[in-house]
């Protein structure tokens, strides 16, 4: 479990999130290259399938980052996305994944260094935790499920 470099996906609003990513990035201010962005419109437009099918797809942690609150560009975006992930951490909860493994973050296109920040500490919090146990199960071709080995 020392080697274990998670992945981790970020689904960052293209106005603030994404923005203070690349203003991290101008101020070559360094953070974890584990972390995949994915740029979406607004954080509201991140439905609960997007996160499941991430954990799905074997990440190890998953955030969603939008603008402050009260600050949406789209008016109530970033609450309802709050929503939804606090939803989905139980469901988490519920399967055996893991609540922890989600959050939900709230920034300004200007906190480039928070960002860094929040990617190090997440990805300190998720490689903490271990890999996430879905990696574990694949679907053979005949259609039963399998154990992979050394995941």
């Amino acid at each position: 479990m020392e080697d274990f470099e998670p992945v981790i996906v970020a689904f960052c609003c293209h106005y603030c999130a994404y923005t203070a990513a690349d203003m991290a990035g101008s101020m070559r201010i360094a953070y974890p290259p584990n972390i995949k962005i994915i740029r979406v419109p607004c954080t509201g437009k991140v439905d609960a399938i997007h996160i499941m099918k991430a954990f799905q797809m074997g990440a190890d942690g998953v955030y969603v980052a939008g603008c402050l609150e009260g600050d949406c560009h789209f008016k109530n975006g970033n609450t309802k996305a709050a929503r939804r992930v606090n939803y989905v951490k139980k469901i988490l909860d519920d399967i055996g994944i893991g609540g922890e493994r989600l959050e939900m973050i709230t920034m300004s296109a200007g906190m480039g260094d928070f960002f860094a920040q929040t990617a190090i500490d997440f990805t300190e919090k998720i490689r903490a935790l271990g890999p996430n146990p879905v990696k574990r199960v694949s679907v053979a071709e005949d259609g039963n499920l399998a154990i992979k080995e050394g995941i």
